[in-house]
């Protein structure tokens, strides 16, 4: 990473969205300096001339309960219903749960940290804009790019899954169709509002959080033989966790583990995304932060233990969703048809995240000046058009990436994709080490900060150093270091990328003065 930039904090476009923070310790205003971030990015003052012209409100549209399951939405996805037993069947019963725990616990770190960013300069694509403001502006542009490749990439795989699972009910009909089914309805509810958004992603996460419910509360029932299930004449008990020992594969499959899981929890980063169009983000922030750690244990850990309870875990990840083959066993009817249903629904819910969150980054990244001003433009309903149409062609180019060259671009983004994620936890962490410093120097006090990191500093260098780990010690694990390769190329060419814009943005100013001052030579 880049050293600080102390002088971007005057030369952002965002930087009167933000607390004035003195990079050289001197005191500012308090009023200056406890005035909270503003929903309309517009007002921030741009550096030239018809960007005023431009309507680029958002509004806040998002209220406590949207902003929980939003976060939510982004976590529980296809992974989790299709491919944990996949990993249990690598790592082990012990070792699955070991490594979600680990996992969490990195989450939980990295929400805190993000936290006290978000109430304090609460953005819509907040990641780039801090990376910006506390790193230096060459990683800002960086972070954007990682994000939204995070979650272009992701819309590409959900639209493919999406037409995939129709196929179960209408075997005779063609995938495009059902996917394009999906591609219409997903940008229809961006495009309408906000607020609509939001509320579809509520209902969409609500029907997933009650599946997993119900099959933990189902499980725990045969568990202890309230309810019968094939295969055991008494009650199974917790006797499948440990039958072959704690980690029948050894210990190096729970560390590889440790890294999927990490993938598999990225978009809880999502609450920092929507907190520039929140209503209320000093309250509603932390509270879903704070909710996230337990949610994230009841249903992933809690899931899972089910899972290793009922079903030897040499049985699990072969062809079949552990929760169908629970439900089966337990001789639910239709279970097959009600686990397709809720992970269509999981998919709906990550394409519905997943464009809201490519959309916004767009914007912040044209509000920002990093592209195109014309990006961050928004219609009267506040919702940034050009931007979406950015993103959801983004999306298409990586479905079609994943159907023309599976084998080649298509396992290349998927690479990027989830390592991305990583990077940008990495970011937040140590933004919020850098912010908090530049807070104290600026003569402030951690009392005035509506919410505060806890455990500070403590806290903040753990979730760098646990991730910055989980990044770099995926070169131990040989499936996937494949993706720290090309994910460290990637980095250095985003990097060149902005340098390059930079020279040619000096250029181009160059030949301008010139031309004036030839201009005025020629008058004169």
């Amino acid at each position: 990473m880049s050293q600080p930039d102390t002088d971007t904090a005057a030369q952002s476009p965002s930087s009167q969205q933000e607390p004035q923070i003195q990079t050289d310790g001197r005191r500012s205003h308090s009023e200056q300096m406890n005035q909270p971030a503003q929903t309309s990015q517009s007002e921030s003052s741009h550096d030239g001339k018809d960007e005023h012209a431009l309507h680029t409100n958002l509004k806040r549209g998002m209220e406590s309960r949207h902003l929980q399951m939003i976060s939510l939405g982004g976590v529980i996805g296809t992974g989790l219903f299709l491919s944990s037993g996949y990993t249990i069947q690598q790592a082990g019963p012990i070792g699955t749960i070991l490594a979600y725990s680990i996992g969490a616990l990195i989450v939980y770190l990295v929400m805190l940290t993000l936290g006290e960013l978000s109430v304090a300069m609460p953005v819509t694509g907040s990641f780039h804009v801090y990376a910006e403001k506390f790193i230096g502006p060459g990683t800002g542009f960086v972070i954007a790019i990682q994000y939204w490749l995070t979650w272009t990439v992701a819309l590409g795989s959900e639209f493919t899954a999406a037409g995939l699972l129709m196929q179960r009910w209408f075997p005779d009909s063609p995938t495009w169709v059902w996917s394009a089914a999906c591609i219409i309805l997903i940008f229809t509810l961006n495009a309408l509002s906000v607020r609509l958004f939001a509320e579809a992603e509520f209902w969409f996460a609500s029907i997933k959080v009650f599946a997993i419910c119900a099959f933990i509360v189902i499980g725990l029932l045969a568990i202890f033989g309230v309810i019968p299930i094939a295969g055991y004449q008494h009650a199974p008990m917790f006797g499948n966790l440990v039958k072959d020992g704690i980690f029948p594969n050894g210990f190096m499959p729970v560390f590889a583990t440790i890294l999927t899981v990490n993938f598999a929890f990225s978009g809880t980063e999502l609450i920092g995304v929507t907190a520039g169009e929140t209503r209320d983000p000093q309250t509603a922030v932390p509270k879903a932060i704070h909710t996230t750690l337990w949610r994230l244990v009841l249903f992933f850990i809690g899931s899972i233990t089910v899972m290793c309870a009922l079903i030897p875990w040499r049985k699990a990840g072969v062809g079949e969703s552990p929760f169908v083959l629970v439900f089966n066993s337990i001789g639910i009817p239709y279970a097959g048809d009600i686990m397709n249903f809720v992970v269509l629904t999981a998919v709906l819910s990550a394409s519905n995240s997943g464009l809201y969150a490519s959309t916004r980054m767009v914007w912040s990244m044209g509000n920002e000046g990093m592209i195109p001003r014309w990006f961050a433009k928004t219609n009267r309903r506040g919702v940034p058009m050009l931007a979406l149409c950015a993103a959801m062609a983004g999306g298409l180019l990586a479905l079609l990436s994943s159907v023309i060259a599976a084998s080649t671009v298509y396992l290349v983004l998927v690479a990027l994709s989830g390592l991305s994620a990583v990077v940008v936890w990495i970011a937040i962490a140590y933004c919020q080490i850098v912010f908090r410093r530049r807070w104290l120097e600026s003569g402030h006090s951690t009392s005035e900060l509506k919410y505060r990191t806890p455990g500070y500093p403590y806290v903040s260098w753990a979730a760098f150093i646990l991730c910055t780990a989980s990044f770099v010690l995926v070169i131990f694990d040989v499936e996937q270091r494949f993706a720290l390769v090309a994910e460290l190329v990637f980095i250095v060419a985003c990097y060149g990328a902005y340098f390059l814009q930079q020279w040619v943005r000096k250029r181009k100013k160059a030949t301008e003065a010139d031309d004036l001052d030839t201009l005025w030579v020629a008058r004169d």
